[in-house]
């Protein structure tokens, strides 16, 4: 399906599921990335998201080894035009920190990495306190006005921050956040509804929600009681001993048997049709566990299952 989005007040027109590059060169090696991404835009997707730092915390890597493996697969496919490039900057073990001066030497390197003139999409990975919102935004609005990135983002950030950040850019008539990229699925929903779903709404942003799947909990192959052998057990291991997520988990069951679909594809279509949501994030480690994810986009939940689940995952 090549259904396309507007993402937020920006001018880039996204595929419905962004897909996760956080794998890259961790999970899957480079052919298995490359035959992943080949995958994804054979099926109408054109939208990866990644980051400076993905994949430093594995061994042998330094970070920006996803970077360098999408950068090398959109030279070999020389499909760069045909493809929205979203990265992130601020915790790369070289480049910490929100200063001007490191959001200059981090966008230089991931642009050599990528090998491109222009980062489609570039987040604040995580807020830094420490430095003024305006010199945040200051130096975005200076790389959009030099043509090395188009829309400017911001993920990890709290209500007030996001709120005085926009404030200044409308103020100053400088470029200003298209979109938030939150933690918000079927068993997270606080840290996002409420006063930054708000905000998104409010500006006109996009969210683009983060652990979509809830680190693969919501695919249906964690559940209490079962071992499986994964290297995001530590992140499911909360949702094993929650209610609400065993609620969700039944009622996830009761529409796939109903539907005949799979787990993850009702659980990305929650969210897909969720106020302010334009884009889920999610990611693959084989072309095996794209169909589930890329079926969101072509599937639809009744207002009864939407009631349904939201009930069930409060």
């Amino acid at each position: 399906m090549n259904t396309r989005k507007t993402l937020g007040s920006s001018d880039l027109k996204v595929h419905p599921l962004c897909l996760g590059g956080n794998v890259f060169g961790w999970g899957a090696d480079e052919a298995e990335s490359f035959a992943i991404l080949d995958a994804y835009v054979a099926a109408g997707g054109n939208f990866v998201d990644t980051a400076d730092t993905y994949t430093a915390g594995a061994a042998g890597n330094v970070g920006g080894e996803s970077e360098t493996i999408i950068g090398k697969w959109m030279a070999a496919r020389g499909n760069r035009s045909d493809v929205v490039v979203a990265t992130k900057v601020g915790i790369h073990p070289q480049f910490k920190g929100l200063a001007p001066a490191n959001i200059r030497a981090a966008a230089e390197a991931s642009l050599r990495r990528l090998g491109t003139d222009h980062i489609d999409l570039y987040f604040t990975h995580f807020d830094d306190t420490s430095v003024p919102v305006e010199e945040i935004i200051t130096t975005l609005d200076a790389l959009v006005k030099e043509g090395k990135v188009r829309a400017t983002a911001a993920s990890n950030i709290s209500p007030e921050r996001l709120s005085a950040s926009l404030a200044f850019s409308e103020r100053e008539g400088l470029a200003r956040y298209a979109a938030l990229q939150p933690h918000y699925n079927l068993v997270s929903r606080d840290s996002y509804e409420g006063e930054l779903q708000d905000i998104v709404e409010r500006h006109g942003m996009g969210c683009l929600p983060y652990f979509s799947l809830a680190a693969g909990f919501l695919t249906g192959k964690y559940r209490p009681g079962t071992t499986v052998d994964s290297v995001r057990l530590n992140r499911v291991a909360p949702y094993l001993e929650s209610e609400s997520a065993a609620r969700v988990l039944a009622t996830l069951d009761k529409i796939v048997e109903a539907r005949g679909v799979e787990m993850a594809t009702v659980a990305l279509a929650w969210l897909a049709q969720r106020p302010t949501v334009v884009a889920p994030i999610a990611s693959a480690r084989t072309v095996g566990q794209l169909p589930p994810l890329l079926a969101m986009s072509d599937f639809r939940l009744t207002d009864a299952e939407m009631t349904e689940l939201t009930e069930a995952s409060a």
